[in-house]
C-alpha cells in the first residue's frame, strides 16, 4: 500500500528573528511573502504606500531645510524671495516668518539649483567681508591750515573752561553733605509740582523742534512749513517770524551768547532743514545772515561750539561736519557712521563732541586731534538724540528702542539704562544753568560783545573774556548763584512719541514726574537755563509750556 511522504512540519524559531529580517530586507524580499510567489498589491495597499513614501519624502525635506544658510537680514531675505519669484510679504507675517518660507522655498529645489544658492551666497559672503574690511581700513586725510588753528583755539579754549570746571566740582565738596540733600530735596519737590502754563498753536504743521533762548525769556520753534517763530515768555506771544526756508525744518540752535551779549545783529539763531540747507540768523532780520553749504543729504540737527565760534551739523549723507561761524567755511568732513547721522552734542568744555546715527550707534569725538575716543555701543536701535551733563563726563542718549542710557567718559561704559518710555524717545535735555544775568539790558551795558568776536586768540584776551562774565554774574546773588552752581545737571527731561514728558532724578534716575497733555506724538523739548521751564512741541502743530505751580510771573 502506498505510504503518503510526510507533511514538512513547521519550524519553531526561538529568539529574536532581527537578523533574519534584515537579511530578508536587504536581499530585497518583502517580508511575509516568498521568493517564488507573484504577489500584487490591492489599490488600497499601493495608496498607503504611496502615502508612505510622500511622508519619508516630507521628512527628507524637512531634514535638507534644517540645513540651509538663510540670511538674517530681513532686506535680503525679500530679495532673495523675489528672486524665486515668490511674494516678499504676506499679510500678518514678520521677519521670521519670512525666513521659514523662504527656507521652504528653498529645500523644494532640485539639488543643482540648491548647489547654485550656495555658490551664489558664497561669493555674497565674500563681497561682504571684502567690503568690511575695506570699511575697517583707519584712513587720515590732510586738513587746511584753518582748521589746525581752530583746533589749537579749541585745545586753549578747552584746558582752561575744564579747568574752571575741576576746581569748581572740588569747591562743592566742602558743602555739608545735609545741605546738598536739602537743595536737591527742595529741586526735586518743585519738580513734582510741574503742570501746563501754556499752550499754543505755532504753526499749520507740526513742530520738529523747540528751543528756548539763553535768557530764558524767548521761545523759537521750527515748523514743517519751513517758518521759525520767536515767542515770548511766558505770554507766549508770537513777535518775530524768519522766513528762508523752502523745505521742512528739521532742527535749530541758539548761539550760546545769545540774548545775553551778543549783539542783536550778530549771529544769534542756527537751522537746517530736509533739503540739505543750514540758514544764520540775526534777531534784526527775518532773512537769513548766510548759508552753510556742503551737505549733499537732509541736515538733521545743528548745534554751536560753547565758545560760539563753531557750528556742528549732522546729516543723512553719512557725516557730520564742522564750519566756522565767521567765515562760513567748512573746517571738517566727518566720517564714521555707517549709516545717517542724526544726533550731536558738544560737551561743555568744548573739547569732546558726541553724534549719534541711525546706525544705533554714538561715538564721542575729540576735536582737538580729530581722533573717535569712544564707541558708545548699546542702543539696538536708532539715537535720535544726545545731551552732555554739565559735569563734563556724562552723555545720555536717547534711542529708537524707548529707552534711554548713561554713558561715563570716564570709566567707558554705560552706567545705567532708563527703560523711559513706551514708544521712542525723541529728545532728552539736562538742566545747564545759565550763571550769567538774564536781564539782556545789564549785561549789554557792561560790554559790547561784537568787540570781544573780533579779538585775536591769546590767553590775555580769554582772560579778559573770563572777568568779563565774572561782572555779568553779579546781578544773580552769591546764594543764588552758588545753588545753580551745585544743582545745575541735576535731572534730565526726555520727550516721546508716546505723547508723554518725563523729569528723571539725576544719579540713581529716578522718576520725578510725567506730564501729558499733548494729543499727538512730542517730537522735542527743551529746558530753560534758568530753571523755571520746560517747553515741548509736537506733531499736534502745538507747543506747550510747563512750570511750577508754585511758579511766579
Amino acid at each position: 500500500m502506498d505510504i503518503d511522504p510526510p507533511k514538512p512540519t513547521k519550524r519553531i524559531y526561538y529568539g529574536s528573528l532581527e537578523d533574519v529580517e534584515r537579511a530578508r530586507i536587504e536581499a530585497g524580499i518583502n517580508v511575509g511573502v516568498e521568493e517564488d510567489d507573484n504577489y500584487e498589491y490591492d489599490e488600497s495597499a499601493k495608496i498607503a504606500k504611496a502615502e508612505q513614501q510622500a511622508i519619508l519624502d516630507e521628512f527628507e525635506r524637512k531634514k535638507k531645510a534644517r540645513n540651509i544658510a538663510v540670511p538674517t537680514d530681513d532686506k535680503k531675505v525679500r530679495l532673495r524671495l523675489r528672486e524665486l519669484g515668490e511674494p516678499i510679504t504676506l499679510f500678518g507675517e514678520g521677519p521670521a516668518e519670512r525666513r521659514d518660507r523662504l527656507r521652504e522655498h528653498l529645500s523644494r529645489l532640485s539639488g543643482e539649483e540648491v548647489e547654485m544658492e550656495k555658490e551664489k551666497e558664497e561669493e555674497e559672503e565674500k563681497e561682504k567681508e571684502k567690503e568690511e574690511k575695506e570699511t575697517a581700513e583707519e584712513f587720515y586725510t590732510i586738513g587746511t591750515k584753518n582748521l589746525l588753528d581752530a583746533r589749537r583755539y579749541i585745545a586753549l579754549y578747552s584746558l582752561k573752561r575744564a579747568q574752571d570746571r575741576l576746581t569748581e566740582q572740588r569747591n562743592q565738596l566742602n558743602i555739608p553733605i545735609p545741605q546738598r540733600k536739602k537743595l536737591r530735596h527742595d529741586l526735586y519737590s518743585d519738580l513734582k509740582k510741574y503742570t501746563i502754563i501754556s499752550s499754543q498753536i505755532g504753526e499749520d504743521r507740526p513742530l520738529p523742534y523747540i528751543t528756548i533762548s539763553p535768557n530764558s525769556q524767548y521761545i523759537c520753534t521750527a515748523s514743517w512749513s519751513g517758518l521759525l517763530k520767536l515767542f515770548k515768555i511766558p505770554t507766549c506771544e508770537n513777535c518775530f517770524t524768519f522766513k528762508g526756508h523752502k523745505e521742512r525744518l528739521s532742527g535749530l540752535a541758539w548761539h550760546p551768547q545769545s540774548t545775553l551779549s551778543m549783539s542783536r545783529s550778530s549771529v544769534n539763531l542756527a537751522s537746517c532743514s530736509v533739503d540739505g540747507a543750514v540758514h544764520l540768523w540775526s534777531l534784526d532780520s527775518e532773512i537769513p545772515l548766510a548759508k552753510l553749504e556742503g551737505h549733499t543729504a537732509r541736515v538733521a540737527r545743528v548745534a554751536f561750539h560753547p565758545s560760539g565760534k563753531f557750528l556742528g551739523t549732522t546729516s543723512f549723507d553719512g557725516s557730520w561736519r564742522l564750519f566756522d561761524i565767521d567765515t562760513t567755511e567748512e573746517l571738517l568732513l566727518q566720517e564714521g557712521h555707517s549709516r545717517e547721522v542724526y544726533s550731536i552734542g558738544f560737551q561743555c568744555d568744548g573739547s569732546l563732541v558726541a553724534t549719534g546715527g541711525l546706525d544705533s550707534i554714538g561715538r564721542v569725538w575729540d576735536l582737538r586731534s580729530g581722533r573717535s575716543i569712544m564707541i558708545l555701543l548699546g542702543h539696538v536701535n536708532d539715537i535720535l538724540s544726545i545731551d552732555w551733563s554739565p559735569n563734563g563726563y556724562q552723555v545720555a542718549t536717547g534711542s529708537k528702542d524707548n529707552s534711554i542710557k548713561i554713558w561715563d567718559i570716564r570709566q567707558g561704559k554705560t552706567l545705567t539704562t532708563i527703560p523711559a518710555h513706551t514708544n521712542l524717545v525723541s529728545q532728552v535735555r539736562y538742566w545747564n544753568a545759565n550763571l550769567e544775568d538774564s536781564n539782556i539790558d545789564k549785561v549789554n551795558d557792561i560790554y559790547d560783545t561784537a568787540e570781544a568776536r573780533d579779538v585775536e586768540m591769546t590767553d590775555a584776551n580769554v582772560e579778559a573774556q573770563r572777568k568779563k562774565l565774572e561782572i555779568a554774574e553779579v546781578y544773580l546773588s552769591d546764594e543764588e548763584r552758588n545753588r545753580k552752581k551745585y544743582l545745575t545737571g541735576s535731572y534730565l527731561v526726555s520727550s516721546s512719541y508716546d505723547n508723554t514728558i518725563k523729569i528723571w532724578s539725576e544719579g540713581d534716575y529716578k522718576l520725578l514726574r510725567t506730564l501729558p497733555g499733548h494729543e499727538n506724538k512730542i517730537m522735542c523739548v527743551d529746558v530753560s537755563q534758568d530753571g523755571k521751564y520746560i517747553v515741548s512741541s509736537s506733531y499736534d502743530r502745538t507747543f506747550k509750556l510747563w512750570g511750577s505751580e508754585d511758579l511766579e510771573y
